[in-house]
């Protein structure tokens, strides 16, 4: 049976909304950029024969508005008989654009593909247009009323801390390990070896994330105000930050990849994506790296690494209690999106970017790659390293 292998991986650095390095960068250029790095990565792989780009974004307001995948496929230097088209699955948009890879390998219909995603929320922060809003989330009295699909992603985060009884010192407890084990990937060079430098219209080149804080301490963190409730326990802290960035992964068929002499990085194992409540979209990745273990008959002691998307410290701690994933040994062994950041269409592809990094780097095999999805879902996919 024909696999898909990922033969790239490439990604921006991460720049902090608003006001960081990458504010000045239009997101269909940094689409662009982070393209042509990886299909530069594969220079045996004639870009004519790209079946298909696929973009995630969880905002298609403005800038990111369109056909962004069609867009970022010209800019990122493939031919005009390259297709591309644009996905949202909010968070997990990018994930299932290399799912989507996947399953076309899978099933024959072409044999390389450009899988990516892109977010700027400092240019295209649009996500609800309120007055667009089905009333049927949003008024409970309604007899017809379904859930609080329209939920800000922080009280679900809080909700979460309550159903599991975290404490605050539990959630900056973990954030802090986050921040540590970032700076220690900055200072080793791990995260060097993954990002693609950008430059700015001005000529500036920007090659490093924005967001990690090696000088924080657990009393900063403590000193921080709940950001939404006044009696919560979750913070800017123990949360990820609003970012920009760019990643893009390159799929291809085992066979073909072959047929052009180009060493494969890893091959898909399998994914899986599933649903709950909305009120608890944090927790999604239980049900999703379970239903994904299950199906490749596998247990999470299989699994060497696990790179979970932080967007919140109190969604990842019951993920962990309740999958047995040991936060030691297994999870985000360089950090996570607490401190490094989370552009939402971005984030599948550059924590696949990561994880292929992370395996080669402690020289393991097995990987998955999960998250939450606002809405209420989880996502999932595992991968073995082949280099």
């Amino acid at each position: 049976m024909t696999e898909a292998v990922i033969v790239a991986a490439a990604r921006t650095p991460i720049g902090r909304a608003f006001k960081g390095s990458l504010s000045t960068v239009r997101p269909d250029d940094l689409a662009g950029v982070i393209i042509d790095a990886a299909m530069k990565q594969v220079p045996q792989l004639d870009r004519a024969e790209v079946v298909d780009v696929m973009m995630g974004a969880g905002s298609h307001a403005g800038e990111q508005g369109m056909n962004l995948g069609r867009i970022a496929a010209a800019l990122g230097g493939l031919p005009d008989s390259v297709p591309g088209t644009t996905v949202n699955r909010g968070c997990g948009s990018s994930l299932q654009t290399i799912r989507m890879a996947h399953q076309a390998i899978a099933t024959g219909e072409g044999h390389a593909f450009v899988a990516a995603g892109v977010e700027s929320v400092s240019r295209a922060p649009g996500f609800f247009d309120e007055d667009a809003m089905n009333p049927r989330f949003l008024d409970r009295s309604r007899p017809d009323y379904i859930n609080d699909m329209y939920i800000a992603m922080g009280l679900t985060a809080e909700n979460v801390a309550a159903k599991w009884s975290l404490t605050r010192q539990d959630l900056d407890d973990y954030a802090f390990l986050s921040q540590r084990r970032a700076a220690e990937a900055i200072r080793s060079g791990f995260y060097a070896r993954e990002i693609t430098p950008v430059t700015l219209p001005d000529g500036t080149i920007v090659d490093q994330d924005d967001c990690p804080r090696p000088q924080t301490t657990l009393e900063a963190l403590g000193a921080l105000k709940p950001s939404f409730r006044p009696d919560g326990v979750v913070t800017a802290g123990n949360s990820c930050p609003l970012n920009d960035g760019a990643a893009a992964v390159v799929v291809m068929s085992d066979l073909r990849a072959k047929e052009l002499g180009i060493t494969p990085l890893a091959r898909i194992i399998g994914s899986a994506v599933t649903g709950l409540a909305p009120e608890l979209m944090g927790v999604g990745p239980i049900n999703a790296v379970g239903e994904l273990l299950n199906r490749h008959k596998m247990k999470i002691e299989d699994v060497d690494v696990v790179e979970l998307n932080e967007a919140f410290a109190a969604q990842v701690l019951p993920i962990c209690s309740e999958l047995g994933i040991s936060i030691e040994d297994q999870l985000n062994p360089h950090g996570g999106a607490i401190a490094v950041g989370h552009p939402f269409g971005m984030t599948g592809a550059r924590i696949m970017t990561t994880l292929i990094n992370d395996l080669q780097t402690l020289d393991k095999q097995i990987g998955i790659e999960t998250m939450c999805i606002g809405g209420g879902m989880g996502i999932a996919m595992m991968i073995e390293r082949l280099s």
